[in-house]
């Protein structure tokens, strides 16, 4: 078996994934390559996503998430995801407030006003992506940012733009770095200009609140604060995003399913959905000691792969786990992450998934797939365009 990679998947594989995950997970829970361990197993994912011997920062000199000096490298050291405590601590600390499960409920009308609105007047054939599953989220996140309505789809390209920085797909793209840069400085350009107006104008929105923990003279700087709404912007769209669109791809081949979920989108039919086929595949981390993992010693100044897809279908966890059983009995996943890193904004996402699709799949009928593309990607994993025809 050759050594697993992150890049150079094939189209076929991109678009599933889980056979390729199989087949390494069948010969052990962790695997090396290129000076990085791999875990597949979810077991050892649990223990390195969860354990104190891991961090998201190298140990050897902060370890910035992105390897050159610029506005890209200023914004991203600068996300939640990307911090270490004490400061993910203090910084999660003040963010907890807007993302509490009051604050969730009281979106949810909101929510699926938003549906509403976007599946009115949709034309028989669409592209799922850019008509429903992108605005839906981003209109969400950009309302409980306190960003205006009209600035939402200019965010999300800006957005789109900002993963081209990530590893795997700057390997094919020469000027992605470029392109990543430009939009990093737009979004400080524009959320800076956000906090002057909020500072003087503050709303019941996020933005408010880290202004105001500001002024009160807690420690979250302007580059903070940029980094902390550019971060949840992306990862508050993104995540909602793919999964709303492969839960489509998913239910495209099982009509009993589709039906059921048209009689009510449960909590564990959204937990399924999000097992089945997370929304990042892989999500990396540092051991700051040497940690013992399945029987395996990680040395201290490791890099480690968790691969959140593989863990979620390992059949020493979930009985037939290749199978969708919306049903399937409480376990605890990897989708959202586990450990201090779980998403921040898992309750928002989970209520947008279950309003999303109890409004989207009435509207879709017994609907076909026509195309679907994927980008060359196979960590932030979804396609960039879903053309379904419905029949209702």
């Amino acid at each position: 078996m050759k050594p697993f990679s992150l890049k150079n998947w094939t189209d076929e594989d991109l678009h599933n994934p889980f056979p390729v995950f199989a087949r390494y997970l069948a010969n052990g829970p962790l695997h090396r390559a290129d000076g990085t361990w791999y875990v597949f197993g979810h077991d050892a994912a649990v223990e390195v996503l969860t354990g104190s011997a891991f961090g998201r920062r190298s140990p050897a000199g902060g370890g910035s998430p992105v390897s050159v000096p610029s506005a890209l490298r200023t914004l991203v050291e600068n996300w939640l995801v990307f911090l270490d405590p004490p400061r993910h601590t203090e910084l999660r600390s003040v963010l907890n407030k807007e993302f509490s499960p009051a604050v969730v409920t009281n979106l949810r009308p909101r929510i699926a006003e938003i549906a509403r609105t976007l599946l009115t007047d949709l034309p028989v054939t669409f592209d799922l992506v850019e008509r429903f599953s992108a605005p839906l989220p981003i209109l969400v996140i950009s309302e409980l940012l306190g960003v205006p309505r009209e600035d939402a789809g200019w965010l999300r390209d800006r957005a789109v733009d900002l993963q081209e920085a990530s590893s795997v797909r700057a390997a094919a793209n020469p000027d992605a770095h470029a392109v990543a840069d430009r939009a990093a400085q737009e979004l400080r350009d524009y959320f800076l200009a956000l906090m002057r107006t909020l500072r003087s104008e503050p709303g019941d929105d996020l933005v408010s609140l880290m202004v105001s923990a500001q002024t009160r003279g807690e420690p979250v700087s302007p580059d903070e604060i940029v980094g902390t709404c550019v971060h949840l912007m992306t990862a508050g769209h993104e995540t909602t995003t793919n999964v709303l669109s492969k839960s489509v791809l998913a239910l495209a081949s099982r009509p009993e399913a589709r039906a059921e979920l048209r009689r009510g989108v449960t909590a564990a039919a959204v937990e399924e959905l999000v097992r089945f086929d997370p929304p990042v595949q892989a999500v990396g981390r540092w051991a700051h000691r040497d940690a013992d993992v399945a029987g395996v010693t990680i040395p201290a100044g490791s890099k480690v792969m968790v691969m959140l897809g593989a863990a979620n279908r390992d059949p020493a966890r979930f009985a037939a786990p290749d199978s969708l059983d919306l049903r399937r009995a409480g376990g605890r996943n990897t989708g959202f992450g586990l450990g201090i890193h779980y998403c921040l904004g898992a309750a928002l996402a989970r209520a947008e998934l279950e309003i999303g699709l109890g409004a989207l799949l009435p509207v879709l009928g017994d609907y076909v797939v026509d195309s679907v593309k994927f980008p060359h990607d196979i960590v932030f994993h979804g396609p960039h365009s879903v053309v379904v025809t419905r029949s209702g």
